[in-house]
């Protein structure tokens, strides 16, 4: 497919115009105040210095301008062209790093799913620098525990999904980085022995004590979507730009939105996911797939920044332990630990909250949903797909 055919429906909503969404427009309207500080942002952005309403359009002329170039001149237009030149102008003047020499040097790389067995499905996650490593660790915990023998939503489900969640996130804030870098021990971690050591650092009646220890040793935005074609060939594919709008600041006259990923580094020069040029950043974003056998069996994805890893175990285990179809499964309440708290939707049942707190949970209240998924599953035997979305965003699922 030639570049102006792939970006021709982005250049004509750009230049033309897209209604904006009821979702859209309450984000969109929440930092309007942050945008409107940076004079391109707010000119890209804003309108009259107000987010765009939900049901106007609002059309981006800047940014189709840059895809127009991109369609006609190729990848070239952005990595050594024009656009790059703008962005590293920009970049300059507001006291950022990036230089001609990253755009030129950038290359897309082909990497090898990591996986793990679950309840029959072999799960497929993107290396590290990811943190789809996270979620196959949190199956790994829960693998030791029936887990499908607790009643859905109860205190022993939703306690024994925390603390396996709890666990898998100590070892990714430990030891998740660009394996350029530094090897991450992506084995060791995934071993089934280590998750049964692991297990048994849950207590079943009691919430462990906040920031959990790594016990492994060393030796934000996003949007989603999967497609299966008739040949059963599928795409998971996720993109962000981290925190909504990302780092708000848009460069130049190309109209792109910087993203803020370097907030994934840390500070600690002696982390293994300290800052340093030309290094990545622990990524939050996880697109996933699921197989039984050699088959394909559900494409999936779960948006959310921290929540992600969470989103891929539990509507896992809500599908594969205890029976739900993938809208049944996407849509259930969910509940996010850190920072020493569950965030919890307000429709998990109160009564499960409260036998939480029983156990030493810090329970509060979510201020806004959690992630977002969509889901195809492929039924083979009866020749049929099943799809999902998330009612917590934009979004449909389409068959033709």
């Amino acid at each position: 497919m030639a570049f102006d055919e792939l970006l021709g429906p982005a250049i004509y909503y750009a230049e033309n115009g897209y209604a904006v969404s009821p979702v859209v427009g309450q984000s969109w309207r929440m930092f309007e105040t942050l945008l409107a500080p940076h004079a391109d942002s707010r000119r890209t952005l804003l309108v009259d210095g107000r987010a765009p309403k939900a049901g106007t359009v609002h059309r981006q002329p800047d940014l189709a301008r840059s895809l127009k170039l991109i369609a006609q001149e190729g990848p070239a237009a952005f990595y050594n062209g024009a656009i790059a030149q703008e962005i590293v102008r920009f970049s300059r003047a507001h006291d950022g790093l990036l230089a001609l020499e990253d755009f030129a040097a950038h290359r897309g790389e082909w990497v090898e799913p990591i996986a793990t067995d679950y309840r029959g499905a072999r799960v497929f996650e993107l290396p590290p620098n990811g943190q789809g490593i996270t979620a196959l660790m949190t199956l790994n915990i829960l693998e030791q525990f029936d887990v499908g023998s607790f009643p859905r939503l109860g205190a022993d489900h939703l306690h024994y999904v925390i603390e396996a969640f709890k666990l898998a996130n100590a070892e990714r804030e430990q030891h998740v980085c660009d394996p350029k870098f530094h090897p991450v021990p992506v084995n060791d971690l995934l071993d089934k022995d280590f998750a049964h050591t692991q297990a048994a650092r849950i207590d079943p009646k009691c919430a462990a004590d906040y920031p959990v220890p790594a016990r492994l040793r060393p030796h934000r935005n996003t949007v989603y979507l999967t497609v299966v074609d008739r040949d059963r060939n599928a795409v998971s594919l996720i993109n962000s730009l981290y925190y909504p709008f990302g780092s708000l600041m848009v460069a130049g006259n190309t109209g792109i939105t910087l993203q803020n990923r370097g907030a994934g580094f840390v500070l600690d020069r002696k982390h293994v996911n300290c800052i340093a040029p030309g290094k990545r950043p622990m990524h939050t974003i996880i697109p996933a797939m699921a197989y039984r056998g050699e088959e394909l069996t559900l494409s999936f994805g779960v948006m959310g920044g921290e929540y992600q890893p969470m989103g891929h175990a539990y509507v896992l285990t809500n599908w594969l332990d205890y029976g739900l179809d993938l809208q049944e499964a996407i849509d259930a309440p969910r509940f996010l630990p850190g920072l020493g708290v569950v965030a919890a939707e307000r429709s998990l049942p109160a009564e499960s909250a409260d036998a939480l707190r029983r156990r030493g949970h810090v329970v509060v209240e979510s201020d806004t949903a959690l992630g977002g998924g969509q889901a195809i599953l492929i039924d083979h035997r009866r020749g049929v797909l099943q799809a999902a979305s998330d009612p917590r965003k934009d979004g449909c699922a389409l068959g033709y």
